[in-house]
């Protein structure tokens, strides 16, 4: 894992990827037999080691939290919408963007892109997470309906690239996009 962030909630603290789960976080689960490789997971523009792994459906993201609660313990999962929404506001309330009034200059590549930008380039927002609502949409925890599940984020191949951390979306469990990844939380241990 790259690396965790305390998320202060007013509810229960927990502690999420500062960044979503990346390639090279995501290989070890692969090799171990738990998933099989995303569609995209060998194309040149996809799979450099600090992109974040797309294509991922909702059950492999939350496969990959559980291994990682049996491979290292503590109770991993996906964050929930309430969660994620808290988290990617990084401590502001109601907050245009998930650093305040405006992406900060720079956050996010301009002109066409062919594939993701690498994760942990930009700016954390208060909470010090990187790329969250930009780069790929995250799969949360919650079911949107009784055919989807809730998901957050911008994507980087919209021409917005950014989205705001109250701003909703959904899709499918079972669908695969090049712009669909996710990021683990962990739970703080009572």
């Amino acid at each position: 894992m790259r690396d965790l962030t305390l998320i202060p909630s007013p509810g229960v603290a927990f502690f999420l990827g500062r960044t979503p789960v990346t390639n090279a976080e995501y290989a070890p689960f692969l090799a171990a037999g738990c998933a099989a490789p995303p569609p995209w997971w060998s194309h040149p523009d996809f799979s450099a080691a600090d992109q974040p792994v797309v294509g991922v459906t909702w059950d492999e993201a939350a496969a990959f939290a559980a291994w990682r609660s049996e491979r290292e313990g503590g109770a991993w999962r996906l964050p929930t919408v309430a969660e994620w929404e808290f988290a990617a506001s990084g401590g502001l309330e109601n907050p245009a963007t998930s650093w305040g009034d405006a992406v900060p200059e720079g956050e996010i590549p301009s002109g066409p892109l062919r594939g993701p930008w690498p994760v942990g380039r930009g700016t954390p927002n208060g909470y010090g997470l990187c790329d969250i609502g930009t780069i790929v949409h995250e799969w949360c925890l919650d079911a949107h309906d009784s055919v989807r599940r809730a998901s957050r984020g911008g994507s980087w191949r919209h021409a917005i690239r950014w989205s705001a951390p109250r701003a909703r979306s959904s899709l499918p469990p079972s669908y695969r996009y090049s712009d669909y990844g996710f990021r683990v939380l962990r739970e703080v241990p009572r």
